[in-house]
């Protein structure tokens, strides 16, 4: 998932024709039901994940078949899940995480093959966890539990738009965002990573919608869709969409989807998709998850994207036109080998996920774009982390992060994207290039479809690296990245010549030596100008100052939003109140949370606090319930 800017806007968050593996080459486990089992045991002698009620440790669930209908009238799924069954001890409880669900009948399936009905109730609510379904079985041998259920109209994992909030305004939309605990909120399961199961499902949609969902799809009628995955995944990467969609082709195994209106634009700035994924297999091994498809999602989406295997949603905000933010599709992209294929198995391990991911990202812009960008995108992230390490409490500074039962939509930072960066680049530096890749290679092969947590890593690391090439890097020096607070003493920060002209010119404009006008910016690229604005000063800019660099280069109307953000943050920090006006257009057009919170905030910390509540509460329908929830605590909304 991309959230911060380094992960998401230059795909660290800025972020042809290849040929791919066809559907057939990808390598999905011979079994998916036993590398499931062998993955769950793999976790459960490791983890405990604070997150779940699911007494995963007991029995885990191998497979999920949803039989599911959306109803948009009523903005709510319901049907039926059945849950495959593996027992490590003979028990007669079953615990699933839930939130909000309405449970109408459950089913046991016995040793004998005899469906029988199981009693069951709910546990006491927990804020952040939601509620614990307690199923209690009469036989020790259940193989299979049915749910007839209905998830909530306000369901915190599922957005449910009306045809005037898409961008054609011709029907309605859904879609989902599981990540971190919200699968819960409308299937029941065990929401722990620590668990991977395959899936299948059949979804019942209106005419004219299309369902869209992270597996392999067969449309069954004009109002049926069949869905099949058959590789092993944790909940969070369950995933579903429906909506006036449209699919157009990049080649034979790669694609995107997207409302007709926006179609040729998304093909056209993503082109180079099949390209990533080429030069992603060269270096870290097949791709395994046979179709790689984009998904673009209505502006309300909450996040930069999201890496559900064989369907990346994307937020399309990153459609610049130029292609200069298409590293998220890289970030997105490399999560089919950190995240889906290699797995954190509790969101305290959320680093092996994240920084895998942004370090992967950053080698594949490299290897199609230059090295050129990639040290610019480095320094961008590195620079974004600087400016977060103060805001934060000394212990969300740490790599493997203590979130306990927090909200792990409020405690994740850029923390385990940009540090777990810096610390894999660390060592790729110590080690060398050649020696690193390899080492990476094997990791992800090693842990193929496992959910794995800090200290499997750091034995993996031990053996092939650290005794491998002795007396290069030490266990202390290790600890020091992933236990210890901030970034330590001895790194390197990333550096690009690339900016250095640009400081220059910053200065010698700040200095007086140079008019707006003057400015040598022909040749630059979005990197150049995020970083020209992000280092200008705070507090202290002139509004003459800001308003000739608005009158120059016309900040406060470009179609760039990663840019537009910057911006607008620098405005605000100077009190130029000036850009209220396009502000005002700008946040009530798009959702992603990275560039509308922040500047709420701002404002909320101003004197324009009251205009700052108008204008959230116009825009407010159209942004996601995980963007809502913290807005509405912002402004004291109730």
């Amino acid at each position: 998932m991309t959230i911060s800017y380094s992960r998401c806007a230059l795909g660290l968050s800025l972020l042809c024709g290849a040929v791919l593996l066809p559907a057939a080459a990808a390598q999905a486990p011979a079994d998916p039901a036993v590398a499931h089992q062998a993955a769950a045991k793999t976790s459960i002698s490791q983890n405990s994940d604070a997150l779940t009620f699911a007494n995963y440790l007991e029995v885990s669930v191998t497979h999920i078949a949803l039989d599911l209908a959306l109803d948009f009238a009523h903005q709510q799924i319901a049907g039926d899940a059945i849950l495959s069954l593996d027992w490590h001890k003979p028990g007669h409880t079953l615990v699933l995480d839930s939130r909000g669900l309405n449970v109408s009948q459950i089913s046991a399936l016995d040793g004998d093959g005899h469906w029988s009905k199981a009693s069951y109730h709910m546990g006491p609510n927990h804020p952040v966890m939601g509620e614990p379904l307690i199923i209690d079985f009469a036989a020790t041998d259940v193989s299979r539990v049915k749910i007839t259920y209905q998830a909530s109209s306000t369901a915190s994992g599922l957005q449910w738009l009306t045809p005037a909030q898409t961008q054609g305004k011709q029907a309605p939309f859904m879609f989902s965002q599981n990540q971190a605990i919200h699968a819960r909120s409308w299937i029941p399961l065990q929401d722990t990573p620590a668990v991977r199961s395959t899936y299948e499902a059949k979804i019942s949609a209106p005419e004219g919608i299309n369902v869209v969902m992270s597996a392999d799809r067969r449309k069954l009628s004009s109002t049926q869709t069949q869905f099949s995955m058959p590789q092993a995944i944790p909940a969070y990467l369950i995933a579903i969409a429906a909506g006036h969609l449209q699919f157009k082709a990049f080649d034979a195994t790669s694609g995107v989807w997207a409302e007709p209106e926006i179609l040729a634009q998304a093909h056209e700035e993503f082109e180079d998709t099949p390209a990533m994924i080429k030069v992603a297999a060269k270096r870290y091994g097949d791709y395994r998850w046979g179709r790689y498809d984009l998904l673009i999602l209505p502006p309300s989406f909450p996040f930069g994207g999201m890496e559900n295997p064989r369907l990346s949603f994307i937020t399309p905000t990153v459609i610049a036109g130029d292609k200069s933010l298409v590293s998220l599709i890289a970030h997105e992209l490399a999560h089919s080998w950190s995240g889906n294929l290699v797995t954190n198995a509790s969101w305290r391990d959320l680093w092996l996920n994240e920084g895998f991911t942004t370090y992967v990202e950053n080698r594949i812009m490299e290897d199609l774009y230059g090295r050129k960008r990639a040290l610019m995108e480095q320094a961008i992230g590195y620079g974004e982390l600087l400016a977060e390490l103060p805001q934060l409490d000394d212990g969300d500074s740490v790599l493997h992060l203590d979130i306990g039962r927090r909200d792990p939509d409020d405690a994740f930072s850029s923390v385990p994207y940009v540090k777990g960066q810096l610390f894999l680049l660390f060592l790729e530096h110590k080690f060398g290039r050649e020696r690193f890749d390899a080492f990476v290679k094997g990791y992800f092969n090693h842990f193929a479809f496992q959910s794995i947590d800090t200290a499997s890593f750091r034995a993996y690391l031990k053996t092939h690296l650290l005794e491998a090439y002795p007396g290069i890097v030490g266990d202390a020096q290790v600890d020091d990245w992933i236990e210890g607070q901030g970034l330590p003493a001895f790194m390197t920060p990333p550096h690009s010549e690339a900016f250095t002209s640009v400081d220059e010119q910053r200065r010698a404009w700040l200095d007086g030596k140079l008019d707006a006008g003057q400015l040598q910016t022909r040749d630059w690229v979005v990197h150049q100008w995020l970083r020209f604005i992000n280092e200008m000063p705070r507090l202290d800019l002139s509004h003459d100052k800001l308003a000739e660099l608005d009158k120059a280069f016309d900040f406060s109307h470009t179609g760039n939003k990663e840019i537009a953000f910057s911006w607008y943050s620098l405005a605000l920090d100077n009190q130029y109140y000036e850009v209220l006006p396009p502000l005002d257009a700008y946040l009530t057009q798009i959702g992603r949370r990275r560039l509308v919170v922040p500047l709420y905030q701002s404002l909320a910390e101003s004197k324009q606090r009251a205009w700052a509540k108008a204008v959230y509460l116009k825009a407010r329908a159209g942004y996601h319930p995980l963007t809502q929830s913290g807005l509405d605590r912002l402004f004291d909304i109730r």
